[in-house]
């Protein structure tokens, strides 16, 4: 969760843009180029499908999906959403149609990244069954993707659960397309990307801008005008997670400097990274960045922390069921303090569990 968050805020400045246009501008993108980098939808609607995850476990239901796009977005005022991706869009006005899952995600775009982008809680929770993620995540994904839409989830959620049982970047590569269909557009994209990278990785006289084209150009389809494409994101974040054999910083810059949805490409291959190398794997002035969210999207996201998630879905011995966090507060980047518009936030029934920043040692 770390590592998509360090990912997302690091490719944000260079999302939709072109590998020359981030060079002209930035030259090679080495770290934050703002001054103060924040998450996009990426990390709060990962945020979103963790804390669902952890209400509801393995016996997490459509319906408890939906429920939860409800409570959680659908039914609140509209409020900014701003950057919210066309998936996500669609799949909005759909529940405020009245429209149920699988329905919901009878749209334009649901083919696109957003399921992608926010599968890492997924793969966390089944840390070690690659199967179990790609099953839970494709019921979340119901509600509002369908077809390479779920498959791209599912390859994340995957790929996750296996690097989180350090079985190494080839297992990890395995494991995601193992759960996708052999001839999806997923799958090939991501074929195609991993044999780039292991070519350009072997090749002595590649330097990194060639191994960064060369993995490009073996996956983005020149002159389409959507970047958001599951298939192509996907890709592109295994090829550059590839290319830097499980490296965080390396996985993470990677992606970012290929530019298309960089945002999302560089979480995927942080989420990647950092499940494959843990928390220790992320260089520490990074992760320092990370604050709580800012529900620049999603209002309901505001004050929660990756971290305080990702516990939750790491269950400690003895623990039962679901367990919730609460919204971070005191000291946080944005030097915003906990509302009681936050503490309403918390999911029925999960109110007076602990779990807040401030309760975190060690980190």
């Amino acid at each position: 969760m770390l590592g998509l968050a360090v990912g997302d805020a690091l490719g944000a400045p260079a999302e939709n843009m072109k590998p020359s246009q981030i060079r002209e501008r930035w030259g090679r993108i080495e770290g934050f180029v703002e001054d103060e980098p924040s998450g996009t939808d990426d990390t709060e609607y990962a945020l979103f499908s963790g804390l669902m995850l952890a209400e509801h476990g393995s016996g997490l239901t459509v319906a408890h999906v939906e429920q939860a796009w409800h409570r959680w977005i659908a039914n609140l005022d509209e409020g900014p959403f701003r950057g919210a991706g066309f998936s996500e869009r669609g799949t909005l006005e759909n529940l405020r149609r009245g429209l149920a899952a699988p329905i919901s995600a009878q749209h334009r775009h649901a083919w696109s990244d957003g399921l992608a982008m926010r599968a890492a809680p997924f793969g966390i929770f089944a840390a070690g069954r690659p199967a179990e993620a790609a099953r839970l995540v494709a019921l979340d994904g119901t509600v509002s993707h369908d077809g390479e839409g779920i498959y791209g989830g599912q390859a994340v959620a995957a790929g996750v659960a296996a690097a989180m049982v350090g079985r190494g970047t080839d297992a990890v590569i395995a494991a995601a397309l193992s759960v996708v269909p052999e001839d999806s557009w997923t799958a090939r994209s991501l074929r195609r990307a991993v044999a780039t990278a292991q070519r350009a990785r072997h090749d002595r006289d590649a330097t990194r801008l060639g191994r960064e084209r060369a993995v490009r150009s073996a996956v983005v389809i020149g002159g389409y005008p959507w970047m958001d494409l599951a298939p192509e994101a996907v890709g592109l974040a295994f090829g550059a997670f590839a290319v830097a054999q499980g490296d965080f910083r390396d996985s993470v810059l990677t992606a970012v400097n290929m530019g298309r949805d960089a945002d999302t490409t560089a979480a995927v291959a942080g989420a990647l990274a950092g499940a494959l190398g843990g928390a220790g794997a992320v260089p520490g002035e990074w992760a320092a960045a990370i604050g709580p969210a800012r529900g620049s999207c999603l209002p309901s996201m505001e004050g929660y922390h990756v971290l305080d998630v990702a516990e939750l879905l790491t269950p400690s011995p003895g623990a039962r069921g679901g367990r919730g966090a609460r919204p971070s507060g005191g000291d946080g980047k944005d030097g915003r303090e906990s509302t009681p518009e936050n503490a309403e936030n918390v999911p029925e029934g999960m109110e007076d569990v602990p779990g807040s920043a401030t309760e975190r040692t060690g980190r």
